[in-house]
């Protein structure tokens, strides 16, 4: 006898709904992919687009009008650039025996759905991770820097940070705008002396409280509008083995950059995640569920369709060796 098909799906809106106020994992909310490389829609799961080079960003030219001429005319010229969108998805089983067992304790097809999603944006997550923290990539814009940012006495990450802002202007005519760290970076710039010194000056009070300093006094001192701290782990032990946790983005690392603050593609940024919505994609993930007797339970699946993509690699600067 065949197996029963797998393929009449449903469609769950209402397990996203639940998920809301029910967060297995923690540590998710401290993803930062979508804020380093916004999120752009896109009509088609792949395609073209027109990038404008960063030599004519800013290009300037002359605006004065003769008595019997025209006005000076601009033409950009537009380099091909392409997208393809990739589909990723996991999924849970929910046992039949195991639900009706446990239903009193936890409900078992919002923690397979919770499980399910977690794995799709935990992999979006160290894609975007591996893509700005690259030293191949950024090769002719990184910097080690001289001394640690762990060296809470002598680390300089005011100075380190400036000289990596004004290299931005350099590379493409505009100011970054953001600093993305992770966590444990975050830990140590709270306790350089640096740091301290300089919101201590601004009348913050004295001595500064390492507790006290939060992202937001962290993005005035460096005068960015923006410091995002990526906080996700990872477990690479095999499933059974003694658990082996690492950070998702490096603490040897920090990027210097101007992310998108619009939804138009021709803004300059770093780069964007290019999400493919026409086949039920969402960007957080969309969840479905389908019977499979061949187990006797339910599957859950979360998927989403997206691209991430370095866009213009003169909006960033890399810093590296900031943690010894």
């Amino acid at each position: 006898m065949p197996a029963p098909s797998t393929a009449l799906s449903t469609l769950r809106p209402d397990i996203a709904g639940s998920l809301v106020e029910f967060d297995l994992a923690m540590d998710r909310a401290n993803f930062v992919w979508n804020r380093v490389l916004p999120v752009f829609e896109v009509p088609s799961a792949a395609g073209k687009f027109g990038r404008i080079p960063v030599e004519q960003l800013l290009q300037t030219r002359e605006t004065v009008r003769s008595n019997s001429g025209g006005y000076s005319r601009g033409s950009f010229t537009f380099t091909d650039d392409s997208f393809a969108t990739t589909e990723y998805g996991a999924e849970e089983r929910v046992d039949d025996r195991q639900a009706k067992m446990y239903r009193t304790y936890f409900e078992a097809e919002t923690i397979a759905a919770q499980r399910a999603m977690d794995a799709v944006l935990r992999n979006a997550e160290i894609r975007v991770a591996n893509a700005v923290f690259n030293a191949t990539t950024f090769t002719s814009f990184t910097t080690a820097v001289g001394t640690e940012w762990s060296n809470a006495a002598s680390g300089t990450p005011i100075t380190n940070v400036e000289a990596a802002v004004r290299s931005v202007w350099n590379q493409c005519g505009m100011w970054a705008n953001a600093l993305v760290i992770n966590r444990h970076v975050f830990r140590n710039l709270r306790n350089s002396a640096q740091i301290q010194d300089r919101i201590e000056a601004s009348g913050a009070g004295s001595p500064a409280k390492a507790s006290d300093i939060t992202t937001a006094m962290l993005a005035a001192v460096f005068d960015l509008d923006y410091v995002i701290v990526a906080g996700g782990t990872t477990n690479s032990a095999k499933e059974g083995q003694t658990a082996s946790f690492g950070k998702i983005w490096s603490d040897e690392y920090a990027m210097v950059c101007r992310v998108a603050t619009t939804n138009d593609i021709s803004e300059p940024c770093l780069g964007r995640v290019f999400h493919w919505g026409e086949d039920g994609s969402q960007v957080m993930g969309t969840f479905e569920t389908y019977r499979d007797e061949t187990v006797r339970g339910d599957i859950v699946r979360a998927r989403h369709d997206v691209q991430e993509k370095i866009l213009y690699t003169e909006c960033g600067h890399l810093l590296s060796n900031i943690t010894a």
